[in-house]
């Protein structure tokens, strides 16, 4: 496995659930970190409690990743720093359960934009320096939601899937480079992201179906490091996809009704 000891790595939503997790773990493994978020308040704090656990070096930096310009701003800000990234880590994003209408406009294409446009020009930008120094890493958050397509999360699945498609192929095309890319299909994670009660939660975790950030990112990491350019943790990702295709069209549509938002 790679000696990462020194590497810069960059973190999109770096300031909750996964995202703090990668920060925490990737500077356990003495990389510095820049961590990304639109969280003002949390970026304050943050990169100071890296420094001073860790002792690694810390940058906040706020952004609307869900934004046109996120990228670009991104990859500027990391030019007029002298600032390398050779570990890209996006994992910023959003989730909503409800049926695509008119009321939904704009989270619908702030979750494009956040899944699917950002990470790409964040891979294409940032790839291509570390195409350059012929090193680097690079993961790509997807979900298990990339294998089913689900009415409710429409659009989650679809931009997750996406992303997984974007991932396997650029992997090939970064290979002959000595950069790594890796695609990481998580199930169901304890993070605020799905906006569950806390009881739901810790029932969740202490039945297996919802696992803890630390589990998840801990699996990934060394998924990166092996370059491995698949990580699918978690049996869930392997039998529950294969049941959902089993359901019949007439029994999807019925439990579509019994839980669809009106």
């Amino acid at each position: 496995m790679k000696d990462i000891k020194g590497y810069n790595a960059l973190v999109t939503g770096g300031t909750s659930g996964m995202g703090w997790e990668y920060c925490q773990q990737l500077a356990a493994k003495d990389c510095n970190i820049l961590i990304v978020s639109n969280q003002q308040e949390q970026l304050e704090t943050f990169p100071q409690k890296l420094t001073e656990i860790y002792g690694v070096k810390s940058w906040g930096l706020y952004m609307d990743l869900a934004s046109d310009s996120a990228a670009n701003d991104i990859w500027n800000y990391c030019q007029e720093q002298h600032l390398e990234i050779d570990i890209l880590i996006n994992n910023a994003g959003m989730f909503f359960f409800h049926e695509i209408d008119s009321s939904m406009n704009d989270k619908v294409f702030a979750m494009l934009q956040l899944h699917a446009v950002t990470p790409t020009r964040l891979v294409m930008l940032f790839g291509e320096a570390m195409k350059e120094r012929r090193r680097g890493f690079i993961v790509n958050m997807s979900s298990m939601a990339a294998q089913l397509p689900t009415p409710g999360i429409t659009v989650y699945s679809a931009t997750k899937a996406y992303l997984k498609s974007f991932s396997k192929s650029i992997y090939f095309e970064m290979r002959p480079y000595n950069v790594g890319v890796t695609t990481v299909l998580p199930g169901a994670i304890a993070t605020p992201l799905y906006h569950l009660k806390p009881n739901l939660m810790k029932l969740g975790v202490s039945v297996g179906l919802i696992r803890t950030p630390q589990w998840l990112v801990k699996r990934a990491l060394r998924g990166m490091l092996h370059r491995r350019h698949v990580v699918k943790p978690g049996a869930m990702n392997y039998y529950l996809p294969v049941m959902i295709k089993l359901l019949p069209n007439w029994l999807e549509t019925k439990i579509w009704k019994r839980f669809s938002v009106q």
